[in-house]
């Protein structure tokens, strides 16, 4: 299917020479002067090599077709991680390749949109919250008052983000996935 591309995005898959490759960032520039152009860093599903192209925003791009399904996540081992079709419970194995920086994020029974190309997993979206622990922060400092003050915290996935001077060891709060920043204190 082609696609201009200044609508391809993050986590799209395409097809160029015969090799897919999944879109890893998609950033369109307007110059005041000269032609707007689409810069698209990618990685090889096949081989995992990281390549960047910069196409005209109005140039045709090949959209591989992938179809996306909801999958809950069972576990991890030594094969990679496996899921679980929510509609047949059918189970999936997805390498660890695919599954990457989204690993620490991964809970028992979440649900996740995972691109299925081939009958093989080639992308995963992640829920845009997850509620995890507090294990480890420091003391706050007295008389740092200041609210944009954060301050450093390991969380129960093993995870650093910088956390307000409120939050203590045991507080559960929600973390966007995209970055793994502070959101709010959960409410559960």
């Amino acid at each position: 299917m082609k696609v201009i591309a200044s609508q391809v995005r993050k986590g799209n898959v395409l097809e160029i020479d015969g090799k897919l490759y999944s879109v890893l960032i998609a950033e369109s520039f307007h110059p005041g002067k000269g032609t707007p152009t689409t810069q698209i860093d990618m990685r090889g599903l096949a081989d995992g090599v990281k390549i960047s192209n910069r196409y005209k925003t109005t140039e045709q791009v090949e959209r591989a077709f992938v179809e996306d399904r909801d999958f809950s996540y069972l576990f991890q081992d030594g094969e990679g991680f496996t899921f679980m079709n929510t509609e047949n419970y059918e189970q999936l194995i997805v390498p660890n390749a695919v599954v990457g920086d989204a690993a620490p994020y991964l809970q028992e029974g979440m649900v996740v949109r995972l691109s299925i190309f081939e009958e093989q997993a080639v992308g995963i979206v992640l829920p845009q919250r997850v509620t995890l622990e507090v294990v480890e922060t420091e003391p706050t400092t007295k008389g740092q008052t200041a609210s944009s003050s954060y301050k450093p915290a390991i969380l129960s996935n093993g995870v650093r983000a910088m956390v307000p001077p409120h939050i203590g060891p045991g507080t559960r709060i929600v973390i966007l996935t995209e970055d793994g920043s502070y959101v709010e204190r959960a409410k559960d």
